[in-house]
């Protein structure tokens, strides 16, 4: 029998190679937003595409942004929304014909282009460096394209060819602006854009000519307009411009190749597995340990209604991707905003209250300005998106220090609020469930998205004095809330929108299932709770007129927490169906949280860890015979690996990273054998069982177990699956006929 030890799971994967087959591709010139290539570092970003204006055919744009760029607004009130900068336009000798190619490499995080004009041809490499805040392009040129040419363009001096192209939001500040262009003598050309007071940017970049057909452009982006802004922007582009260009690449190449390797998922369906890797790359791309907050955009703001930060579900559903896939590091940006801006939490809520109190209005810029209405508990879900970073890395000195003084200042606010009625029960006057008549500002009262969210709140506030051993004041009142506050209101169709209001009409948000998803009050391990879910979730799809993409994503993990794998498979497959074609979402306007909620709807049908146990492969459609993964994170702080073959789970891995308890869901019934590993790396202790799905493990902090239900030791090893017609490079520009094998590199 072999031996089981501490270097048992071995990874098989060529991540050159597997990340390749995951590429967005372009077989053409993209021409819009919606297909663009797009790069970003958590900071800057470029979206690259062209446009098919006879007059500009020659221009491929890379549209520029910087997340933390915003203007007072000087026409009405409101925060300071996101503004548009500007773009980096490749000015060609001919116009871009065919055949071009455009390709992200996802594992390096690079744009590689090749752009055959009417006069030659052009070779093009991108990137937004990863640890630089500088955006670099080079270019190759065979003789007929010699003429070349980088040009910057600030926004207000866009061609409105290519401006009009993005199409003209009228919803949307544009602000007055000066712009001022200068020249250093290191070639570094400065271009200043000033608002109003102190908002504006500088954006500097240094254009090289290598050699007689090669040519590097390094471009970076400061936001303000004073000497020190700029020179920050030119300090940024003369050290890039200054280093061995190849080392540069690859440094920024390292910090990418680390980050896909902290988990691994492999799916037998290429779209969806694609889809999961593009959004593991997006969300790297949009956010970082010290960047800005992901908003509704991140780096790559277009023309949009909503440029800035919302919270009744955008934000949280932008970072609900980031626990089970284990890029923690990339959650941080999120608590950080949220513990730096904890003083205007108290003053977001009307004076009376915030002695005690906080809260969060619908939207805002990052600074967190947004007094509190009738839409009461966006920091509470804020919170719970804070309590899961918490589950999943087990730090008690964040849970100490940020997330319960806010929580508790958030649960107060509806403390303030609550209203006992003649039944005896505790109820909630009108309040807006977000989405739910919007236009008529709707307000019910005993509302389920605030009574789900203030329970949560009460439970998860004994929680933390329980674990931190904190002797609280307020304990008394949570627990006689908990028992007190009236029940969610139910009727024949399932959860309703609030008392006396059923859900009657189309409704695209969740914000009546919370419940259910994401706070898991209702776990469905009863068959009573079962049925409530899925006949709730049943008629919500039913009234389907206004059903969008993040409905699709909130269906399907409700439906992943019922087991329906088939169900919850339809429900992405749909979500295909309305995403942009390099995985951008789009309705009034852009936003990027949707296919981001995406991934973690895949995660849902991988692993699900929510209420103290971990469950492998708890909604596995029926096709789906083979799967692997390697490192997802479950709450308590486990990192869980797991193989599937011939539609059953062949062996399960689990290791502890704060000795938490461990409960496992398998799905195996019979007899299980299982193996300890020491923190020394050695077998510690192993035996068998009979089992009836769950399994308790005693695991210490650093120590792993090893499942598996045969009579011999698997060979614990985790490589990619493989899958009928299993399609590649699906996403970037619109290629459906590679669903049907017209082209596959097998």
């Amino acid at each position: 029998m072999k031996e089981v030890n501490s270097s048992a799971v071995k990874l098989e994967v060529d991540w050159e190679a597997y990340m390749a087959n995951n590429d967005m591709e372009w077989v053409v010139k993209p021409v819009s937003w919606d297909e663009g290539a797009f790069l970003g570092n958590g900071l800057l970003g470029t979206m690259v595409y062209g446009e098919e204006h006879a007059s500009k055919r020659n221009v491929l744009r890379m549209v520029t942004g910087r997340t933390d760029v915003t203007a007072i607004r000087m026409d009405k009130p409101g925060f300071p929304p996101r503004v548009q900068l500007g773009e980096l336009d490749l000015e060609l000798e001919g116009k871009i014909y065919h055949p071009t190619q455009m390709r992200i490499s996802l594992w390096n995080a690079e744009l590689q282009a090749t752009l055959t004009t009417t006069s030659g041809e052009v070779k093009l490499r991108s990137l937004v460096h990863s640890l630089d805040p500088v955006i670099a392009i080079e270019i190759e040129t065979t003789d007929g394209e010699n003429g070349a040419r980088f040009a910057w363009y600030p926004f207000p001096e866009v061609d409105p060819v290519l401006k009009n192209a993005d199409g003209v939001n009228l919803n949307q500040y544009v602000p007055q602006t000066e712009v001022a262009y200068t020249e250093d003598e290191d070639g570094i050309r400065v271009c200043t854009q000033r608002y109003s007071g102190e908002d504006g940017c500088v954006t500097a970049w240094k254009d090289v000519q290598v050699s007689p057909n090669r040519r590097i452009c390094w471009l970076s982006i400061a936001r303000g307009h004073s000497e020190a802004t700029k020179a920050e922007a030119v300090e940024a582009v003369a050290q890039a411009s200054a280093a061995n260009f190849e080392e540069w690449v690859q440094a920024h190449r390292d910090w990418w190749h680390r980050y896909y390797q902290q988990s691994f998922v492999s799916l037998p369906d290429g779209r969806l597995e694609s889809f999961y890797w593009i959004q593991m790359y997006k969300l790297a791309s949009a956010t970082r340990v010290d960047k800005p907050l992901i908003d509704n955009q991140g780096p790559w703001l277009t023309s949009t209604p909503w440029p800035g930060v919302w919270f009744n579900m955008n934000v949280q559903m932008s970072y609900s991707p980031v626990y089970t896939a284990n890029r923690l590091e990339m959650g941080e940006s999120l608590v950080h905003s949220l513990h730096a801006n904890r003083h205007q939490l108290i003053r977001n809520v009307p004076e009376p209250f915030q002695h005690d109190s906080a809260g969060l209005g619908r939207s805002c810029s990052f600074d967190l300005q947004t007094n509190v209405e009738d839409e009461i508990g966006n920091l509470t879900w804020i919170c719970h998106n804070v309590w899961r970073h918490y589950r999943y890395t087990m730090d008690d000195g964040m849970l100490e220090e940020v997330l319960f003084p806010i929580l508790k200042r958030s649960v107060n606010y509806y403390i303030h609020l609550l209203e006992e009625g003649e039944d005896g029960c505790l109820h909630l006057p009108p309040t807006i469930s977000p989405e739910y008549g919007s236009f008529m500002r709707t307000t019910v009262p005993d509302c389920h998205y605030d009574l789900s969210l203030l329970r949560w709140g009460c439970e998860t506030l004994l929680a933390i004095c329980k674990r931190l051993s904190i002797s609280e004041p307020l304990n008394p009142k949570w627990e006689d809330i908990l028992a007190r506050l009236v029940p969610l209101p139910v009727d024949e169709t399932g959860f309703m929108v609030g008392r006396e209001m059923p859900l009657a009409y189309g409704h695209r948000h969740f914000s009546h299932l919370l419940a259910i998803f994401p706070l898991h009050l209702i776990s469905g391990e009863t068959e009573e709770e079962r049925a409530l879910i899925a006949t709730s979730l049943r008629h919500w799809l039913a009234k389907e007129g206004d059903l969008r993409g993040f409905s699709m994503t909130g269906a399907a993990s409700i439906a992943a927490v019922l087991g329906w794998g088939d169900e919850a498979m339809r429900l992405l497959q749909s979500l295909l169906l309305i995403i942009k074609p390099n995985t951008m979402y789009k309705e009034a306007g852009p936003v990027i949280e949707t296919p981001l909620a995406g991934a973690e709807s895949i995660q849902d049908m991988l692993l699900q860890s929510w209420g103290g146990k971990l469950r492998v492969f708890p909604a596995v459609p029926e096709a789906w015979t083979e799967l692997a993964f390697h490192d997802l994170r479950g709450e308590g702080a486990f990192l869980v690996s797991a193989v599937r073959k011939d539609g059953a789970t062949q062996w399960i891995r689990v290791k502890s990273l704060a000795g938490e308890a461990c409960l496992i869901k398998t799905g195996w019934h019979g007899r299980i054998r299982w193996n300890i590993i020491g923190v020394d790396g050695t077998e510690r202790v192993s035996g068998e069982m009979v089992i009836h799905d769950e399994l308790s493990l005693e695991l210490k902090k650093g120590e792993e177990a090893f499942l598996y239900p045969g009579e011999e030791v698997p060979d614990f090893h985790v490589s990619p699956v493989g899958g009928r017609d299993k399609v590649v490079r699906y996403f970037g520009g619109h290629k459906p006929w590679r669903l049907y094998g017209f082209h596959s590199d097998k």
